[in-house]
């Protein structure tokens, strides 16, 4: 591991006991620092990159309850499978619904965010 790497790590602990106190909305500690942990990787990890990821989880949880998050996220993980075993969770109405409820809610905290 590299002394970034291990930076990440140390910020992310951080929060992961911060959160416990104040889970976002009711959210697992452990989807909390999941979802910073992936912003991060995606925006950069920096300390300013821990703030907005920060943000827009808790904005994102003020949206939706954690309930509606994991289905959400479980439709689109699941529909990442190729063919025929995918399609459901890539085509089904509550998929589509759910989906389009999370990225609303991401978009959402982007603006307040980022």
């Amino acid at each position: 591991m590299t002394t970034g790497n291990l930076d990440v790590i140390a910020f992310l602990a951080v929060f992961a006991c911060a959160a416990t106190a104040s889970a976002a909305g009711g959210y697992p500690t452990v989807a909390v620092v999941d979802y910073v942990y992936g912003c991060m990787k995606a925006n950069g990890e920096t300390r300013a990159a821990l703030e907005n990821c920060s943000c827009s989880i808790d904005v994102i949880a003020s949206i939706l309850p954690y309930e509606r998050y994991e289905a959400a996220e479980t439709f689109r993980s699941l529909g990442l499978q190729t063919g025929e075993r995918g399609v459901l969770f890539r085509q089904s109405a509550p998929a589509n619904s759910a989906v389009a409820e999370l990225r609303r809610a991401q978009a959402e905290a982007e603006v307040r965010c980022f």
